[in-house]
Parts: structure tokens; C-alpha cells; sequence
């Protein structure tokens, strides 16, 4: 009897290690990682003014209506000479006969002791799906030009590839991260996380680091739209220096269309761009039962057509599963809010940033928390989204390396390095992911995904890397 009981209390306890096992060790955390210091800054005179007199600068371009039929452009002159606020656009390989102008909306704002120069945004419509554009600003001998591509009409099989930055800040390593995007040709807009500049890192906010920062990714967003979401470093709150209005410089200068999807704030709003329907929401603002943006996002999820744009994707900044000590937790409010309509509308993915470091979940939920019987750890869920933690482009903070261990089973891979990702759609069931870190010299793959669509195929995914 003594035997059988011992060998009884073998099995169980051998069934308990693997489930434990099973549970705490689902996922994987890489090996590489870079030292957790604080990124060494670009210094100001890195990016400087381009030459000319009022020559236009900062330069950069975001989805000007809900469809993809518009283009916001945003720029900055020293001073609001005639025709400063002025765009000239023309479609590739046309003739000066069919060259159309905008006219921008022009503003500046004072922070502390900082007065900006004049901020001009111009929206443009009605533009040709599919189709490359140049467009002109600055005047005389100071006018610099460049151009873009709209996006192919809204369809359910249309292929487009997003590029995925969080977090990037002006160091050396954010550098690295945007000249890895751009090094790939792949990439026709980019999904934007939060957190810009870091300029809130600077005593009294140094809005110069705006101005610095606006200089450094023009190489990139003057070509391609960026879809913006807002971190906590565009708060911009500090009533020791007299500044009570929260998110400012932030609004000020980086424009978007939330009135197309009836948002009532820049801060959360909507966009469909080729296969795609974009929400973006707002991590710090107020988002409980009755506030604007809860109302929003209710009717919000109302309107998205899957037959139309088969991937729901939604941009958060403060993550809602992490298994960092850094921020930990932090999203766990809005999560409670908002999961039980993610997983109802079945969300395809969440991309966050605001963790300085990269992290991809198992679809899992955790809605079925009940105080009586203690249900409070997340479960596979296959209507659940994949969250996605991309805080790593490179900020002057450095690496988050303190995960927690044991590897929490929501967790499918985290590497505490810098990097960028793209998400190549290729039709209504099937999207490449792939997560690139910063290398020494270039970058590298280390995460990858074909993610299936939860409407059309909704599917057990499994890793390739």
C-alpha cells in the first residue's frame, strides 16, 4: 500500500512540474542582450537647419483622411513669409499643367522660455489611390521638394507593409533603428507607438530637442506617412515651469485626422489604409465608462467592416501584457476596460511601446476574472489579439533588461535589444511579422510570425525563429 501511495504522489508530483513547466516556460527569452545603459544622445548641431533663407524644415507627412485618399503635410519656417504656408503637389511624370497648391493652417506656441517658429499643416485630398506625388514647399531659392505614394484603394486582399517604431528618442541608437528601417525597401508607412522626442528629459523640457528631433526623421516621415500615437513623454506637464496643458508641443506640431473617424481629440482616432483598419488610443487620457474616448472607441468598433479591411490593428502606448519589471503593470487599468471588446471584435493586433524593450505575447485574454472563484490568469483565447511591446527604437533611457521569471506563459518571445518591425499583410488571411533587432552593423532578425487574420483564419500560430 505504502508503495502504491508513493508511486501515486511520483505521478502527481511529476504531473505538477510539467503543468508548472508548461505554464512558466511556454515562451522564450532570448539570450542577446545589450548593456542597460542610458543611450548616448545625438547633440543638437547634428541635425542643423537646412540651408536658405526660411527654408522650410522638419518635414513630415501622416494619412490626411479616414480612406487614404488625403495626405497631412507638416512643416516649419523661421518666418510666415507669402507663400510659406503654401504646398505645390503634381503626380509623378505629369506636366506643370496639372500642379495643384494647398494652403496650410499656420500656429506657434510658447513653452517656458521657448517660442517655436511657425508651424504650418496643410491637408491635401481627393488625391489618386496607388499613385506617387511630389510636392513643393519654401519659397525662391529656398524650396525643397519631395514625394510620396498613397495607398492602394481599400480592399480585403489589398498586400501592404507597415513599419512598427516605438520609443525612439534622437540617440545614436535610434540612428541605428531608423537607418535599419530605411534600409529596407519594404516598408510604405510606419505604425508610431509614442514617445518622439524625449524633450521632457531636459531640464524645462528643452523644446529644442522638438526641433532636433523633427529634423532627424524627416529623412524618413517627409516620404512615407507615420501614424502617430502619443507616449507619456508628450505629456509635457509641468506646472513647476508654468506649463499646465497637457500634450502642447506634441499637438502642435504633429497633425491627424481625428476628425475623419469623429473623434473629438488628436489623441485617439481612426484610419483604414489599404487592408487595414488603424485605431489609435490614448493610454493617458481618460478612458473609463462615460469619457469621450470610451464612447468613441464603443462606436468605433461598430464600424469596422472585416469583409472590407480584414486586420483590425490598434495602437496603445502603455502595454497591457508585460513581463518587465519596467512599467509593470502599468496598462492593467485600461486593459480591464477595454479587453472584453478586443476580444469580442476579435482584434488581430495591439502594438504598444512605452517598455524599452521588445515583447510578443501568446493570444491570450483575461477576462473571466471572478472575485468568488479567483479566475485571474490569462488563458489562450483564439479570439485574442497578439500584444506586441516595441518600446525599443533607441530612447535616451536605455534597455529595460529586468524581465520578471519566471517566464509568464502570455509570453511567446522578449530580447531586451533595440530594434524595428515591419507587418507585411499579403492578403485577407495571412501577414508576415518580423522583429529586427539592432545589430552591430545591420539588423537582424530575431522574431517572426505568420500571423493569421482572427476573422478569416483564426488559427493556432507558431513561431519561425
Amino acid at each position: 500500500m505504502g508503495l502504491k501511495l508513493n508511486r501515486l504522489a511520483f505521478v502527481c508530483s511529476l504531473i505538477v512540474f510539467l503543468t508548472i513547466s508548461a505554464v512558466s516556460h511556454a515562451g522564450v527569452t532570448s539570450s542577446y542582450t545589450r548593456v542597460a545603459e542610458p543611450s548616448e544622445e545625438m547633440p543638437l548641431e547634428t541635425f542643423p537647419p537646412p540651408p536658405g533663407y526660411n527654408a522650410p524644415e522638419q518635414v513630415h507627412i501622416t494619412q490626411g483622411d479616414h480612406n487614404g485618399r488625403g495626405m497631412i503635410i507638416s512643416w516649419v519656417t523661421p518666418v510666415n513669409d507669402d507663400g510659406s504656408n503654401v504646398v505645390t503637389y503634381w503626380i509623378a511624370d505629369s506636366d506643370a499643367s496639372t500642379n495643384q497648391t494647398a494652403e496650410a493652417s499656420t500656429d506657434s506656441y510658447r513653452y517656458f522660455d521657448y517660442n517655436s517658429a511657425f508651424l504650418h499643416h496643410a491637408t491635401i485630398k481627393g488625391l489618386k489611390y496607388d499613385t506617387k506625388y511630389f510636392y513643393e514647399l519654401g519659397t525662391g531659392r529656398s524650396t525643397r521638394r519631395f514625394y510620396f505614394t498613397t495607398p492602394p484603394e481599400v480592399g480585403p486582399d489589398v498586400p501592404y507593409t507597415f513599419g512598427v517604431i516605438g520609443d525612439l528618442g534622437q540617440t545614436f541608437a535610434s540612428n541605428q533603428t531608423l537607418y535599419n528601417y530605411m534600409s529596407n525597401p519594404k516598408g510604405q508607412a510606419v505604425l508610431f507607438a509614442g514617445d518622439l522626442s524625449y524633450a521632457d528629459d531636459h531640464p524645462n523640457h528643452d523644446q529644442r530637442k522638438w526641433d532636433a528631433y523633427g529634423r532627424f526623421v524627416e529623412a524618413c516621415a517627409a516620404f512615407q506617412p507615420w501614424i502617430w500615437a502619443a507616449g507619456n513623454h508628450e505629456i509635457d506637464y509641468a506646472p513647476s515651469i508654468g506649463e499646465t496643458e497637457a500634450f502642447k508641443p506634441y499637438k502642435k506640431r504633429y497633425h491627424v485626422p481625428y476628425k475623419a473617424s469623429k473623434s473629438t481629440s488628436p489623441l485617439w482616432y481612426s484610419i483604414k489604409r489599404a487592408s487595414a483598419y488603424i485605431i489609435v488610443l490614448s493610454s493617458y487620457s481618460a478612458f473609463d465608462k462615460y469619457t469621450p474616448q470610451n464612447s468613441w472607441l464603443e462606436d468605433e468598433l461598430k464600424k469596422v467592416n472585416r469583409e472590407e479591411t480584414p486586420w483590425l490593428i490598434v495602437m496603445v502606448h502603455s502595454p497591457w501584457y508585460n513581463s518587465n519589471n519596467y512599467h509593470y503593470m502599468e496598462g492593467e487599468s485600461m486593459r480591464v476596460t477595454f479587453e472584453p471588446w478586443f476580444v469580442q471584435n476579435k482584434v488581430d493586433i495591439v502594438f504598444a511601446g512605452h517598455v524599452h524593450a521588445y515583447e510578443r505575447s501568446e493570444r491570450v485574454s483575461n477576462i473571466n476574472y471572478n472575485i468568488t472563484d479567483g479566475l485571474s490568469s490569462p488563458v489562450k483565447d483564439p479570439s485574442a489579439p497578439i500584444y506586441i511591446t516595441i518600446g525599443d527604437g533607441g530612447n535616451i533611457e536605455g534597455i529595460a533588461n529586468d524581465y520578471t521569471y519566471p517566464q509568464p506563459s502570455y509570453s511567446a518571445y522578449r530580447e531586451a535589444s533595440f530594434g524595428h518591425a515591419l507587418l507585411e499583410i499579403k492578403n485577407r488571411t495571412h501577414a508576415l511579422y518580423t522583429w529586427h533587432r539592432n545589430g552591430d552593423k545591420e539588423s537582424v532578425i530575431s522574431d517572426s510570425l505568420w500571423v493569421k487574420n482572427r476573422y478569416f483564419l483564426p488559427e493556432v500560430e507558431t513561431s519561425m525563429v
